[in-house]
């Protein structure tokens, strides 16, 4: 397997899983806001956090710049006012890649246009991300490759052909490469998530880490995607999912993002080693809750032992299981039992030794 290796963390097909807190343009266009959610997202013991960044007047048609964009979650009276708003100066940006390094988690970056690339290379982020709506883009795939950094690609909306032509133009100039299953829609239905897509990619980039950049309104497919081979995760994040903005209602908040972070962390852990064996926790309930053979009454020094003579009852804190059962009947004791006492191996005769058979 081709290594992927970003800030130093080794990333493989069948190692823990690596966690990426997606705060996108949830900052808002605010620095103090930026700083306080990758904090946060640290604390939340995440590997990594990410942004987006766009150069609006080289990303968007002049007409799509200037459409009206009035709702809700505007901050601008056109779509590229709005997008324009949301953007950081390139100081603030300087300021976050420090940060985040302070606060010991990587810096990955959404690019969406070569200019903002250029920014990111500048800055010496620790990996790319390559978002769905570039997943056609070869002519970019190819520029931010040549980068040289590690780069996650999403595939949201993709077939296996468009994932290979993409996979292709990347590693013309760059093996490190983490492929993402992705469903394009914000938030993902669950009918919609086909994780069973995670096998498939394994299955034809056998070198390769797959991930899922995970767009569902909650934390329980994480695990699922785990043990069909994810190993790379981003999640959406968020201090207030009342914050003006699209992303803020399904993004994960610091207690969602914690308890995500942890499921992913526990699944190599609940899986163990495949060994079935008793545990020392286990003791104390199964003696509570198992059976040993007991004296179903009083029964006297010689007698022979018949099925009704012994019952099964709890704890099982001593005695002989009731799988003996069958290998104890005909036999006589040599002293006495009372009622529920249990029974042991000592209390009976031993079994007759078998006859030698002669040879004539």
């Amino acid at each position: 397997m081709r290594e992927l290796v970003v800030d130093g963390s080794v990333i493989t097909r069948d190692g823990p899983a690596y966690v990426i807190a997606e705060i996108g343009n949830n900052h808002q266009g605010e620095l103090e806001k930026a700083k306080a959610l990758i904090h946060a997202a640290a604390e939340c013991d995440v590997d990594a956090v990410k942004f987006q960044k766009r150069e609006n007047r080289v990303l968007y048609t002049r007409a799509f710049y200037d459409s009206p964009y009035d709702n809700e979650n505007s901050f601008g009276a056109t779509y590229g006012t709005h997008r324009e708003f949301l953007e950081l100066p390139k100081s603030d940006w300087f300021e976050l890649t420090r940060y985040a390094r302070d606060e010991g988690v990587a810096f990955v970056a959404a690019a969406f246009d070569e200019p903002s690339a250029d920014l990111m290379a500048e800055l010496d982020i620790d990996a790319f991300k390559i978002a769905s709506g570039d997943l056609l883009n070869v002519p970019f795939l190819r520029y931010v490759a040549a980068l040289g950094k590690p780069m996650f690609l999403s595939t949201g909306g993709g077939t296996l052909e468009d994932i290979d032509r993409a996979v292709d133009a990347i590693f013309a100039r760059n093996e490190q490469l983490c492929v993402l299953h992705c469903t394009a829609a914000y938030p993902a239905d669950v009918e919609d998530l086909n994780l069973s897509v995670i096998t498939a990619l394994r299955d034809r980039y056998p070198d390769l880490v797959i991930g899922l950049s995970d767009h569902h309104n909650g934390i329980a497919m994480a695990p699922v995607a785990f043990m069909l081979g994810a190993r790379v995760f981003e999640k959406h994040f968020t201090l207030n999912h009342a914050w003006k903005g699209t992303d803020h209602a399904y993004s994960l908040m610091p207690d969602g993002m914690r308890r995500f972070v942890r499921d992913l962390r526990r699944v190599p852990v609940a899986l163990g080693d495949g060994v079935k064996r008793p545990l020392a926790s286990e003791e104390r309930p199964l003696e509570k809750m198992g059976k040993k053979l007991v004296a179903a009454g009083d029964l006297p020094v010689g007698h022979v032992l018949a099925a009704d003579d012994l019952v099964a009852k709890s704890p099982a804190d001593g005695g002989l299981p009731p799988y003996e059962l069958d290998g104890l009947l005909g036999r006589a004791l040599v002293r006495p039992l009372e009622a529920d006492e249990a029974i042991l191996e000592d209390h009976l005769l031993p079994l007759a030794a078998p006859v030698a058979s002669r040879e004539t």
